[in-house]
């Protein structure tokens, strides 16, 4: 089921790149395994999925020793401060810096640890009252007092777009972030690359990609709906 759900993904990530004029490498596909038990993580590696997404720090510490070391782990939920301990040098990339206050206790654990962090900076486009990120407004000047940090690197923009039907309705969003990460790359801040775009998700991800994605983030659409009582 999860190597079927893992082709047909594969297969509309192609097919969008192809509708877009862009090569299907440029796009990594995150399998998003939040509240998803182990076994169907390995079901998903052996399926060829290396990216996987977690919410929960308790979650991803959890299962990082359970499964292959060649995993590329994404912290793609609000990471709270007392946290990022815990998983500043154990994962790939941390997708939702929404602050500087976040930012620096980042850096300072970064610095403990001897490590250097990649990041991306979340952004609330959509403006949605329930969702983190900073505002499109807001965006620049935050990235202008991270980059000032040592052993923390700006990677790109991250957005999470609203829970929609038809996902024609989200497209405004993913060409506004993306309009944002060109703004920023002329400014050509030190320590800050606009290399990454983190949007779309199993409703929207299509989309998302036509509109400049290059990290999509997939959840249900590999593993299945979630089952929250965990």
């Amino acid at each position: 089921m999860i190597q079927q759900n893992m082709r047909q993904v594969e297969a509309a990530i192609t097919s969008a790149c192809e509708k877009s004029k862009r090569n299907s490498n440029d796009v990594t596909l995150i399998a998003v395994s939040k509240t998803k038990p182990v076994s169907a993580l390995w079901e998903a590696y052996h399926a060829g999925a290396r990216d996987f997404g977690e919410n929960k720090v308790q979650e991803l510490i959890d299962k990082i020793p359970q499964l292959p070391s060649d995993i590329r782990w994404h912290m793609i939920g609000h990471l709270q401060r007392n946290k990022v301990k815990y998983i500043v040098d154990k994962v790939y990339l941390i997708h939702s810096v929404d602050s500087l206050r976040l930012a620096e206790e980042i850096s300072k654990e970064a610095q403990k640890k001897k490590v250097e962090v990649n990041i991306l900076v979340e952004v609330n486009v959509a403006e949605e009252e329930s969702k983190f990120g900073t505002t499109t407004e807001d965006t620049l000047l935050l990235i202008q007092e991270i980059a000032k940090l040592p052993a923390v690197h700006i990677k790109g923009l991250m957005t999470i777009a609203p829970f929609v039907e038809n996902q024609e309705e989200n497209r405004q969003y993913f060409r506004k972030l993306r309009q944002l990460s060109v703004d920023i790359r002329q400014k050509n801040i030190d320590n800050v690359s606009m290399n990454i775009l983190s949007m779309g998700m199993t409703g929207d991800y299509t989309v998302a990609i036509e509109e400049g994605a290059t990290y999509v983030r997939v959840g249900t659409g590999i593993f299945g709906e979630r089952d929250y009582s965990i």
